[in-house]
C-alpha cells in the first residue's frame, strides 16, 4: 500500500466541527514487509489503519465517519479516496482486518467455528460447506488452538483464546495484507507474546504484509522491522527500529527512546504499584505518558472547514 500526503477527517453537518485526525501522512509498506505503527490514544493510528483496511473514503456516509480529504491512499494500487462501495468490498476480500474489540466482536451465539467461517459464506454464500469446515480447522490450527474448541461459544473461551479465535477469523480467506489494530489489548500478559509471535509465524510462512497498530512500544519492537510513530496525526518517526530511536530529533520520539532505554536496562520487574507490570517489567502506559510531557495542541480543523473541501 502506499499513501502520499493523505488526510483524514471525520464528517459533520457543520463544516466548522470537522476534526482532522490524519494530517498529511506518507506511508508504504512493501510486499512482505511488518510495519508497527506507534502513537497513543489519539494519535490517528486506529484513523490511519482504518483507511487503509477499506473503513474511509466511502461514496455518501454519513455524519461521524471517516473520509479521506486529502491526498491519496492506495492499496493493491487501487485509489481508496471517493471509492464505491461494491469496489471496496471486492479489494477488501484481500485485506485481513483485526480492530481494536474484534474479539468482543464475534457473535455470541455463533460458535467458534461458525465465527471463523463467516467471511467465506458473505464472499460466496453457495461455498461448499464440507471445504469451509476444512478451511476453518486449518485457520484454528494455525492460530495454535485445539481443534476442540471449535464446537465451543465464544464466551467458553479465555481473552486470549478469543483473541486468537478472531485472529484466524481475519486470516480465513488468506489476505495479501493484514491490519491488525492493538492485537494484544486487553489478553493477559503472560500470553501477549505468545499471540504476537503467532502473527509473526504466520506472517513468515504464507508471506503476506502487515501493519501492526500498538500504543504500546514493547508490542511493536518484538513483531515489526520498521516503526512509523504517529503524534498528532503526523508521522513524526519512520525507519528501521534502532535507527529511528537512535538519534532522534522531534521530541515525541525522544521520549520513546528515553522508554525504550530504561526498558532495555530493567532486569528484573519493579513496578511502582503491584499488578500494574506486564510480563516484562514495562509499564503498558508508558507510551500513553510521553505525551503529558509538552503541551496538547490546539484541535485541528478539517482542510476545507467553512468552505468547499477541494
Amino acid at each position: 500500500m502506499s499513501a502520499r500526503d493523505v488526510s483524514i477527517r471525520y464528517r459533520a453537518n457543520n463544516t466548522q466541527s470537522r476534526f482532522l485526525a490524519v494530517g498529511g501522512v506518507n506511508l508504504d509498506i512493501a510486499a512482505g514487509e511488518i510495519v508497527g505503527l506507534l502513537g497513543e490514544s489519539g494519535s490517528g493510528k486506529s484513523t490511519l489503519a482504518g483507511a487503509i483496511a477499506g473503513e474511509a473514503g466511502l461514496i455518501g456516509s454519513g455524519e461521524g465517519t471517516p473520509e479521506i480529504c486529502g491526498g491519496s491512499l492506495e492499496v493493491f494500487g487501487r485509489e481508496l479516496r471517493g471509492i464505491g462501495r461494491r469496489r471496496r468490498d471486492r479489494l477488501t476480500l484481500r485485506i485481513g482486518y483485526l480492530r481494536q474489540d474484534e474479539a468482543e466482536r464475534l457473535s455470541p451465539i455463533l460458535t467458534v467455528a461458525e465465527n471463523v467461517a463467516e467471511p467465506i459464506f458473505r464472499r460466496d454464500r453457495r461455498f461448499n460447506v464440507r471445504e469451509a469446515n476444512a478451511a476453518v480447522a486449518t485457520a484454528i490450527d494455525a492460530v495454535r488452538l485445539p481443534l476442540g474448541l471449535m464446537s465451543r461459544l465464544p464466551h467458553e473461551l479465555s481473552s486470549g483464546q478469543r483473541q486468537r479465535v478472531a485472529l484466524a477469523r481475519a486470516l480465513i480467506l488468506e489476505p495479501a495484507l493484514l491490519v491488525a489494530d492493538e492485537p494484544t489489548r486487553g489478553i493477559d500478559a503472560l500470553v501477549r507474546d505468545s499471540v504476537l509471535d503467532t502473527i509473526a509465524s504466520l506472517q513468515h510462512d504464507r508471506v503476506f504484509s502487515a501493519l501492526i497498530v500498538s500504543s504500546e512500544l514493547s508490542v511493536v519492537s518484538r513483531i515489526a522491522s520498521r516503526v512509523v510513530v504517529l503524534q498528532h496525526g503526523v508521522v513524526v518517526g519512520d525507519g528501521p527500529i534502532d535507527e529511528v530511536f537512535s538519534d532522534p530529533e522531534d521530541y515525541y520520539v525522544k521520549g520513546l527512546a528515553k522508554a525504550r532505554r530504561l526498558e532495555r536496562s530493567r532486569v528484573t520487574p519493579a513496578p511502582t504499584h503491584p499488578g500494574t507490570e506486564d510480563h516484562q517489567g514495562v509499564q503498558p502506559e508508558v507510551v500513553e505518558s510521553i505525551a503529558d510531557t509538552r503541551p496538547a495542541p490546539k484541535p485541528k480543523k478539517a482542510p476545507g472547514a467553512g468552505r468547499s473541501a477541494t
